[in-house]
């Protein structure tokens, strides 16, 4: 690895592990904290990121990716039977999904934020639609597959970034995780509709 690319990951390191240590809440984490505990000068934070934000935003999709990567609702092995049909698996995983988004609050936004700034096929985005598609296992063609877990995912961002605002917005408190729960359902039930037709 080159020196450039090595203090990157250094910077990148620290900044992680500072937001790690801070349970998320990013917006006291200053560029100082992060020079000093990479171990360099403050001006190489704005040399190779161009902004603490664009460095977080980078930490943060690394956090977040790392945890999707192992995160499998349900169980590992999706070829096994589970007595399931494809819209209860998938209110499954989309339920355990928002649960999870919900835990992790601020990192989350600033995932789905980011994502939203460069949408593209390797975002965190992209990953939770592919483990949507994983529940879908019926005879649906893929386009149609593909159609749902982006769909899915997309309402489901939306509904989430209107935090506070969430029962004006969609009808349900999603921070409660009855309404939550509820709000998964009819929206897998909305997306499944006439799907088999």
């Amino acid at each position: 690895m080159k020196d450039k690319e090595k203090v990157k990951e250094t910077i990148i390191n620290a900044a992680t592990e500072l937001i790690e240590q801070s349970g998320g809440e990013v917006k006291n984490i200053t560029a100082r904290a992060i020079a000093d505990k990479s171990g360099v000068a403050l001006g190489l934070i704005n040399y190779h990121f161009e902004s603490k934000e664009n460095l977080i935003a980078i930490c943060v999709q690394r956090i977040v990716n790392k945890v999707l990567m192992n995160f499998a609702p349900d169980k590992k092995d999706y070829t096994e039977p589970d007595g399931l049909t494809d819209k209860q698996r998938l209110i499954s995983f989309a339920q355990q999904t928002f649960d999870f988004l919900f835990d992790n609050y601020a990192i989350i936004k600033i995932s789905i934020l980011s994502d939203f700034k460069d949408y593209k096929p390797i975002c965190n985005s992209v990953y939770t639609q592919m483990g949507f598609r994983l529940a879908l296992k019926g005879n649906i063609p893929e386009n149609k597959k593909q159609l749902i877990a982006f769909s899915l995912t997309s309402t489901m961002q939306a509904a989430f970034l209107s935090g506070e605002n969430s029962k004006q917005i969609t009808g349900y408190n999603l921070f409660e995780k009855s309404e939550r729960d509820l709000f998964i359902s009819d929206t897998v039930s909305m997306l499944m509709e006439g799907v088999y037709e």
